[in-house]
């Protein structure tokens, strides 16, 4: 962990370095000032008839003293905070860009709100606990060791009241620390919990409102809460020790010291101004020992978070682009043999099993099956979202682990079950497609897509702003909006996974038809439930808890396929179900 965080530093150790080397001048500078003030009560204000000049000489040096330290500790407060900030930058930054490398199975182990926790919460705790590392680190340890120091340069004996009362503290903030670690380790998991109740209550507050169920979202809210609450409240009952036992020891060695201190005096051991550093030598020591346990706190909190910032960094995609990589696709031809997969966090059978399967390139083919019928993990397969455990995939001839992801996924266009917007206007969103298409090249797709004609009745038309997810437009126009991005790619194969599911028919057909008509060397994969979006296909497979269960032309399936011929019947009469018929799975 420690190591994957400070590669993090990068260009930001010289402000790492100069942060501690300016703590440790103001730590020498706070030193000296009691020796002066010792100085000037025996040697200024004690002798007979009293010294102004040796007051003056120390009482300039002091003040010199205070400003060094002053200014060594505004640059240390300023170099701190410009290290913190950046490594809080870079951590960030390196988190973000190894979750776009993820593959579909790295991104299933995290949730969405956990990954948004460790982006945020996660990465302003160590920020935090790094800034006072530089700083509170190098200061406490360095001024506790030099105090100490000069306390037995001045009295050995007193100053063994400091090295007891170290011992006996540094103990109980270990205690404490310890006993407070495994609550933090625990609550930050639980604000995952948390970020997810609030982000999938704000994301779906229309379907909230709609079935009246606010009362159970608050009380759910309430829940995940109440356990960040408990668990954190714990943490802080075990921190609460913190202070008492500091200013116990405080006033503890403060009495000793005076006690003591005030009897050598009088026995002629001590004198009145180094009985006064030793009490400033005491403060030094002791506030040391507080800011060290303010530094132990804020790292205890921050070791939960750094190890979870670390697992996110250190993830490595399960795919990886092969040595030599093949970097053109010839065609979109597609074919599978002896395919079985399965995801890496299930157990059992395969959800494939078994596929033998051959499409040429420009074909359309569509895809029916049940519920959990794995149509959609089989295409997945086609871009290399995710790898097959046996068997081979080829596209264009080429298996598919040979090519260049990229490469490959940009001649395969994809539009997912979950159709998704971002935030920004119409032409924005089309250009995920291709960022150099032209705003002729973005209306001719929408063309394509039937997205045109709601397009054009917008106020502002294509530079019309979509709200993040899409949520100012309606389901049909959402899908066709991404079918148009998938267009722009220019693929050499087009995947629609259910993506006309809340188009009306008639709009259906028309889409099918521009897709027949102006892209007909694009091999076309049209997952659906509907029979009618698939009937005039060139070729239907027909898939069946996990396996193929018939594939050829509308009437060859219907003529001799039980489970497609069930299902048309059903349909064509009116139920419209793909799931009522044998394609439940």
């Amino acid at each position: 962990m420690l190591k994957t965080l400070g590669a993090q530093v990068k260009e930001f150790k010289k402000s790492s370095i100069l942060t501690p080397v300016y703590m440790l001048l103001e730590v020498l500078m706070e030193t000296v000032i009691p020796l002066m003030m010792a100085s000037i009560i025996d040697n200024g204000i004690q002798v007979e008839g009293g010294n102004i000049h040796h007051i003056c000489v120390m009482g300039i040096l002091m003040t010199a003293a205070a400003a060094v330290g002053l200014f060594a500790g505004i640059m240390g407060g300023k170099y701190g905070a410009n290290a913190s900030a950046g490594l809080a930058r870079n951590l960030r930054k390196a988190m973000y860009e190894n979750i776009q490398r993820f593959s579909f199975s790295n991104i299933d182990k995290y949730s969405t709100a956990g990954l948004i926790t460790r982006l945020t919460t996660d990465v302003t705790n160590v920020q935090n606990a790094y800034q006072m590392i530089l700083r509170m680190c190098t200061r406490a340890p360095s001024s506790l060791i030099c105090a100490m120091i000069m306390a037995f340069v001045i009295n050995a004996k007193l100053a063994t009241i400091y090295l007891i009362a170290v011992l006996v503290l540094g103990t109980i903030l270990m205690l404490i620390i310890r006993g407070a670690t495994k609550y933090f380790s625990v609550g930050f998991k639980r604000y995952d919990g948390l970020n997810a109740s609030v982000q999938e209550n704000v994301s779906a507050i229309r379907v909230v409102k709609a079935y009246v169920r606010e009362d159970f979202e608050n009380e759910k809210f309430k829940k995940e809460s109440s356990g960040v609450a408990g668990i954190f409240s714990k943490a802080e009952a075990v921190l609460a020790f913190n202070a008492p036992a500091m200013q116990f020891t405080v006033y503890a060695c403060i009495l000793g010291i005076s006690w003591l201190g005030a009897n050598m005096i009088v026995g002629s051991e001590l004198t009145t101004g180094e009985l006064m550093s030793l009490l400033t030598y005491c403060m030094n020591i002791l506030m040391s020992l507080m800011m060290l346990s303010m530094v132990f706190v804020m790292v205890s909190m921050s070791i939960a978070s750094g190890q979870r910032i670390a697992e996110v960094i250190n993830e490595t995609s399960d795919l990886q682009n092969p040595t030599e990589p093949v970097y053109q696709v010839p065609n979109g031809s597609i074919e599978f043999q002896n395919v079985n997969f399965n995801y890496a966090d299930s157990s059992g059978e395969s959800v494939l099993k078994d596929i033998n399967l051959s499409i040429k390139a420009g074909e359309t083919i569509g895809i029916i099956g049940g519920t959990g019928s794995a149509k959609t993990s089989l295409v997945n397969l086609i871009s290399r979202l995710y790898d097959v455990q046996k068997g081979t995939v080829y596209v264009g001839g080429i298996d598919v682990k040979q090519y260049d992801m990229e490469a490959l996924r940009n001649q395969v266009a994809v539009v997912l079950q979950k159709n998704t917007l971002f935030s920004g206007t119409i032409l924005e969103n089309l250009r995920w497609g291709s960022k150099e298409a032209s705003e002729e090249e973005c209306r001719h797709a929408c063309q394509l897509a039937c997205a045109d004609e709601f397009i054009e009745r917008m106020p502002k038309k294509y530079n019309t702003y979509i709200e993040q997810g899409g949520s100012n437009v309606s389901g049909g126009q959402r899908q066709r909006l991404c079918i148009a991005r998938a267009l722009l790619k220019k693929p050499k194969i087009l995947i629609l996974d259910d993506s006309t599911s809340a188009v009306d028919m008639a709009t259906d057909a028309r889409i099918r038809k521009a897709f027949a008509e102006e892209i007909p060397d694009t091999t076309k994969l049209i997952i659906a439930q509907r029979i009618s979006s698939v009937m005039n296909a060139d070729r239907i497979l027909v898939m069946h808890e996990g396996k193929i269960a018939g594939f050829g032309t509308h009437e060859e399936l219907l003529a001799d396929n039980e489970i497609y011929g069930e299902v048309y019947e059903s349909q064509m009469g009116g139920s419209g179900d793909f799931d009522e018929g044998k394609g439940e799975a």
